[in-house]
C-alpha cells in the first residue's frame, strides 16, 4: 500500500473512532463527572456507588484503568450543587451524570455541550431540562423515577391501611420538589376516594415537625411524603420517619430508603436499578452516540416495601392483602 493512501486510511479510522478512543488519543482516558445529591456518608449512597460501578465494569469500563470517575456530594444543599456543578463542568468530562432534579438544573446551567445523563428526576420535559421523552434534544437524557399512576397507588395504598381516612397531607420541598408534577394525578386519586389533599410545605426540621404533629392520633388522616432529597437527607431521613411513628401518623413514602430507616411503608421505583442502568446509556455516549438520540427512560420496576415493627409500634394491623402483595416484608 502506498504511503499516502496509508495516511489517508489511518485519518479515516480516527474520524469514525468511537468517543471514548479519541479521547484515550487526546488527552487521556474519557473522565465521567458524577453529582450526586445525597451526602458520601447517607445509607443510599454506598449501595449506588457500588450498583454504578460494577455495571460500568461489565461493560468494560474499569475505573482507573480505561475511564477516569470523578465524584462529588452535595449533602442536599443548593449552594454545594452549584458550586460542584461548575467544578466538575470545569474538568471538561466525556460526560456527567446528575442524580435529582436539582442537581441536574445546576449541571444544565453550567454547559449546554457536555452530555448530561441524570437519574431520579420526577419530570424532566416540565422541569425544562429536556425537550420530550422520546426525543430529548440537546446534550441532556436520562432516567426518571417518577410515574404519574404511582400517586394513586399511594392514594390507593393509605386508604387500604386507614379505612376511615377523609385527609391526606403531601409533604414535600418546595424549593426543589416535583409536587407541582404529581398534584394533578394526587388529585385526582383523592377525589375518587372522597379524601381532602392538603398541601403541606415543609421547608426545615420545626416544618416537618409541625406538620406531622398537627396529624396526631386521628384516625382519619394520612400523610404522603414526596421522594424529595430533602426528605432523604442525613439529618431529616431519621427524623421524619421516627417523627411519624411517634405521632402515629400513616404515612407511604416514594422509596424504600425511608422504610428501612424505621417508616411505614413505601411504593416506589428501585433507586438502585437507575444506577445500573445509567451507565448502559453512559457507554453509549462514550462511544459517540448523541444524548439529543437517547429517549429519557421511565421507570419500570417497583416495589412495595412494608415494615412490620413500625406498624406494630404505631397499633396498625397492615391488611393481609397488603401484606400478601409486597416484595419485602422488615420485621
Amino acid at each position: 500500500m502506498k504511503r499516502r493512501e496509508f495516511i489517508r486510511l489511518l485519518g479515516g479510522a480516527a474520524a469514525g473512532a468511537p468517543l471514548a478512543a479519541r479521547a484515550q488519543q487526546g488527552t487521556g482516558m474519557p473522565r465521567i463527572g458524577v453529582l450526586l445529591a445525597n451526602a458520601k456518608e447517607h445509607p443510599l449512597t454506598a449501595p449506588s456507588v457500588a450498583a454504578f460501578t460494577k455495571a460500568l465494569q461489565e461493560l468494560g469500563w474499569m475505573e482507573g484503568q480505561n475511564v477516569r470517575i470523578d465524584y462529588r456530594w452535595a449533602a442536599s444543599d443548593l449552594e454545594r450543587m452549584q458550586v460542584f456543578a461548575k467544578e466538575l463542568v470545569s474538568l471538561q468530562p466525556s460526560v456527567v451524570v446528575g442524580q435529582s432534579t436539582p442537581v441536574v438544573v445546576a449541571l444544565k446551567r453550567e454547559t449546554k455541550t457536555i452530555p448530561i445523563v441524570f437519574i431520579s428526576i420526577a419530570e424532566p420535559v416540565k422541569s425544562g431540562l429536556v425537550a420530550s421523552l422520546s426525543h430529548p434534544g440537546g446534550n441532556i437524557t436520562g432516567f426518571s423515577n417518577f410515574e404519574p399512576s404511582l400517586a394513586g397507588k399511594w392514594i390507593e395504598i393509605l386508604k387500604d391501611i386507614v379505612p376511615r381516612m377523609t385527609r391526606t397531607a403531601n409533604m414535600f420541598y418546595p424549593d426543589t420538589s416535583g409536587y407541582g408534577f404529581s398534584q394533578q394525578p394526587l388529585e385526582i386519586a383523592a377525589r375518587s376516594h372522597a379524601i381532602e389533599l392538603v398541601a403541606a410545605p415543609a421547608r426545615n426540621e420545626a416544618d416537618i415537625e409541625r406538620i406531622i404533629a398537627g396529624l396526631a392520633d386521628d384516625p382519619t388522616v394520612g400523610l404522603i411524603v414526596a421522594g424529595d432529597p430533602f426528605f432523604g437527607a442525613t439529618h431529616t431521613l431519621d427524623l421524619v420517619t421516627s417523627l411519624a411513628t411517634r405521632y402515629r401518623v400513616p404515612t407511604i413514602f416514594a422509596f424504600r430508603l425511608f422504610v428501612a430507616a424505621g417508616g411505614l411503608i413505601s411504593y416506589g421505583n428501585d433507586l438502585l436499578d437507575q444506577y445500573r442502568q445509567a451507565p448502559t446509556y453512559i457507554d453509549r455516549i462514550l462511544r459517540g452516540a448523541n444524548p439529543a438520540d437517547l429517549p429519557v427512560q421511565m421507570p419500570t420496576k417497583f416495589e412495595l416495601v412494608i415494615n412490620l415493627k413500625t406498624a406494630k409500634a404505631m397499633g396498625l394491623e397492615m391488611p393481609a392483602t397488603l401484606l400478601a402483595r409486597a416484595d419485602e416484608v422488615i420485621e
